[in-house]
């Protein structure tokens, strides 16, 4: 069974980095497709970033292109994903999640990914 473990969140500035990863066990990731997820309180979890299992396909939230850059180490069974230049609309829950791929491509709906982690807490102050 494939379990999945966010770490890396906490308080951060705005303008500040941080660097989310999601490690896997129980299962190699490596013929995953991989995906981050955030809920802002009150609000639907979203689709950040995801991965393909050769990583040659990413997709990004429009929001969030060119600060953020989503990564994979099949050797250490993880997927991360760096954040820079933080805002406060990206405060939320952060979740990874994962299934085996359905396209050619990696997609950003929630429906695609059978596997998820706890979570970790993202809070970037106004």
């Amino acid at each position: 069974q494939l379990q999945l473990v966010e770490s890396g969140g906490g308080l951060v500035q705005p303008g500040g980095s941080l660097r989310l990863s999601c490690a896997a066990s129980g299962v190699q990731l490596t013929f995953y497709t991989v995906g981050w997820f955030r809920q802002a309180p009150g609000k639907e979890r979203e689709g950040v970033s995801c991965i393909s299992p050769s990583g040659d396909s990413r997709n990004y939230k429009e929001s969030v292109k060119g600060r953020f850059t989503i990564s994979r180490d099949h050797a250490k069974n993880t997927v991360y994903l760096q954040m820079n230049n933080l805002v406060p609309e990206d405060t939320g829950v952060y979740y990874c999640a994962a299934d085996v791929p359905l396209y050619s491509v990696c997609v950003l709906s929630r429906k695609d990914y059978t596997y998820w982690g706890q979570g970790t807490r993202v809070p970037v102050p106004s």
